[in-house]
């Protein structure tokens, strides 16, 4: 397994600039975030690392070259939107998207893209399921045709009430996953895969080990975030509250990470493992951010070998 990160926390970065710290701090693997350039709508979103609207090859040789000088390799290129929204303008935009992200991604030596499910939150979970064939069969037939995996996070994307109760991802459980690549592996075999994050897991209280061993031939990429639970404010909201689990740097929530390389590497996963910064604790400045991922790495070494 390879280290990297995720470039969504240097949204004040150029590429460039991301990929020389990348090097200077050793890290291997970079994720990038290639958004449409557009407002954010919630925290880490609409960062554009790499702009794919009207990619020309251009712009794919000036990528490569950067590169190649600063040694780091991409690990995948992330993109988290809504493919589910209720406008169905929304909907098709972010599918055009995706499909940019697809037939660029080999241009530059990926062959990972990393997404959301997305789904509707005011509709159920049947229903939603119902939508996903028409969303998503045309996006992932263009991966399977371009050679590129979609490494599907898990986060519910539920943290507010206004996205009471299911969220807005459908693919955050086992149940659902089995689901899914049942469905499309009839369509494009092998295509679809997880982009695996545990600190998801920690809050569902879904056993993170025992989906690692089930579902290890599907992850395609794997985020290094943990999640602090807090017990004081569970013990006043319960779990259908909100406020009561927390994203923290690695070594500072509730994930037993020496128990999750252990599944990892026991299912043959040997692939990038990118730090995730989502702690508020180390948003203050440019400086913090750069601290939280060199904490973050030397807490990971020792688990890479």
């Amino acid at each position: 397994m390879q280290l990297g990160f995720v470039s969504a926390i240097f949204a004040d970065l150029k590429l460039e600039e991301v990929l020389a710290f990348a090097a200077e701090e050793d890290f291997q693997f970079v994720e990038i975030m290639c958004w449409p350039p557009m407002k954010a709508d919630r925290r880490y979103a609409g960062v554009t690392h790499l702009d794919v609207s009207n990619f020309t090859e251009e712009q794919a040789e000036h990528t490569r070259t950067l590169l190649e000088l600063h040694g780091v390799k991409i690990s995948g290129l992330g993109y988290y939107p809504n493919p589910l929204d209720a406008d169905p303008q929304h909907r098709k935009a972010v599918a055009e998207h995706l499909v940019k992200l697809i037939r660029m991604a080999p241009r530059i030596g990926v062959h990972i893209v990393n997404t959301f499910i997305g789904r509707d939150h005011t509709k159920s979970l049947a229903e939603n399921l119902a939508q996903v064939p028409e969303v998503w069969t045309p996006i992932l037939k263009e991966a399977h045709a371009a050679g590129v995996r979609i490494g599907i996070e898990h986060c519910p994307m539920m943290f507010s009430e206004n996205e009471w109760p299911g969220g807005k991802n459908l693919a955050s459980t086992p149940e659902v996953w089995r689901h899914l690549f049942r469905l499309f592996d009839e369509i494009a075999p092998g295509t679809l895969g997880l982009n695996f994050d545990p600190s998801h897991l920690v809050w569902q209280f879904i056993d993170c080990d025992r989906a690692i061993r089930e579902f290890g031939s599907r992850i395609v990429h794997v985020h290094a975030k943990d999640e602090r639970i807090d017990r004081e404010r569970l013990h006043q909201v319960g779990v259908m509250g909100l406020g009561w689990h927390v994203p923290k740097l690695p070594g500072l929530g509730d994930v037993k990470w020496g128990e999750f390389f252990a599944a990892l590497t026991d299912t043959g996963y040997n692939g990038p493992v990118c730090v995730e910064v989502e702690d508020r604790a180390y948003e203050g400045s440019l400086a913090e951010r750069k601290r939280s991922l060199r904490q973050s790495k030397k807490f990971l070494d020792q688990f890479m070998g």
